[in-house]
């Protein structure tokens, strides 16, 4: 007996949806589930690119905040189209290139998205050595549960 899982999907129309082939957001029953979210705007923009160095890496974090800021907006426009916010989020990874720059600001752009001075969410800060751009310095997973 074959049994078929209801899946809802969400996109933002960004050209690397198609290109890769994927959902920036599923939902299975209760459960919203966002892939890794950076900072693009509505045409696929990166927003407060990472400046380069010769070598091709980014030469300093200082955009960090701003990227940050702009990934969490991402989310919230993907969660509004299952009827949710980050009041439902209950877990984020942070996948950062450099883990001191990502928590000298995560803390204050957390609290300021979630409108909270200790949001209620599991949160893992994981350093990588390198993400989809190279102007890129964070990308956040996200799963958010609907009530019953």
């Amino acid at each position: 007996m074959t049994t078929t899982l209801n899946k809802q999907t969400a996109n933002l129309g960004v050209a690397w949806e198609g290109i890769y082939g994927y959902a920036q957001a599923v939902k299975v029953k209760d459960t919203i589930y966002i892939s890794g979210q950076l900072s693009h705007d509505a045409a696929g923009n990166l927003v407060a690119p990472a400046a380069l160095g010769a070598d091709g890496k980014p030469r300093d974090f200082d955009a960090m905040a701003a990227q940050m800021r702009q990934t969490y907006v991402n989310a919230v426009a993907l969660l509004k189209q299952f009827g949710a916010t980050l009041d439902n989020v209950v877990e984020e990874t942070l996948f950062v290139l450099d883990v001191d720059a990502a928590f000298k600001v995560a803390g204050e752009v957390r609290k300021e998205a979630y409108a909270s001075a200790q949001p209620a969410i599991a949160s893992n800060l994981i350093g990588v050595s390198r993400l989809a751009f190279p102007e890129q310095l964070i990308e956040i997973t996200f799963r958010a549960v609907l009530p019953d």
